[in-house]
């Protein structure tokens, strides 16, 4: 009679398995890796669509402000919530105050062919702006007001965490890197900022609504807009 032998080791290591993950299967069909990252993507997804209507709720929920007294809709965001590149505006115009989207009519179409040249879609990237609500007579906000929102735009950064952030007018230079020089001081540069305990890279650049009155400056949004091409290639990002 022939005694088998027992492997002992593999014994243990199983009983270590249902200790530590009991709900851990052995099988010999293959893991599919895609469906693991596909439903991680999709969890992620849920997430910050949670936080980000949270974020709505608390932005809403804010008092004394003749911004959101003379507005119409929350202008909250738009696109891809899980894109790396990530574009801040000024703040909403009549149309985007009547349509709740951001960068609409005239202005938005600049930016669809701004993006295009350097073969970035706008559906594939997430477009927001420093302020959540129209100003009246579409005056530019004041510095206590772009103060105030500020606290709002930097948690709605930390809920998209994209890897590139455009800044597009004053308004929202100011709101996240705190300069109020001219804006053709700052353009084109790349900077880092700090939210939360992390970095990010930023670049500043004219909004779309201000090279429609000046289109003479044109020609600078192209020098930054290669830059940011650059950027992206060199991060190798995909968009």
């Amino acid at each position: 009679m022939i005694k088998k032998t027992l492997n002992q080791n593999t014994k243990y290591v199983r009983q270590l398995i249902k200790i530590v993950e009991p709900n851990f299967n052995f099988g010999s069909k293959p893991i599919n890796r895609f469906d693991l990252d596909k439903n991680a993507q999709v969890e992620t997804s849920l997430d910050k669509s949670k936080k980000l209507k949270h974020l709505e709720e608390r932005i809403n929920a804010i008092e004394n402000c003749k911004l959101k007294d003379f507005s119409k809709n929350l202008v909250m965001g738009d696109g891809n919530i899980n894109s790396p590149i990530m574009i801040v505006g000024e703040n909403p115009g009549e149309l985007e105050d009547i349509d709740n989207t951001p960068f609409l009519g005239e202005a938005g179409a600049l930016l669809d062919k701004m993006l295009l040249a350097i073969n970035i879609k706008r559906k594939k990237i997430y477009t927001t702006y420093s302020i959540n609500f129209r100003s009246p007579e579409d005056r530019k906000p004041t510095s206590q007001e772009i103060k105030r929102y500020s606290i709002f735009l930097k948690d709605h950064i930390s809920i998209i965490d994209p890897k590139i952030i455009i800044l597009l007018g004053s308004t929202a230079m100011e709101a996240l890197t705190g300069l109020t020089n001219k804006i053709s001081d700052e353009r084109g540069k790349w900077k880092e900022i700090i939210i939360k305990n992390k970095s990010f890279i930023v670049i500043i650049s004219f909004s779309p609504s201000y090279l429609i009155r000046f289109p003479e400056n044109k020609k600078y949004s192209w020098i930054d807009l290669k830059k940011i091409r650059q950027k992206v290639e060199k991060l190798k990002i995909e968009i």
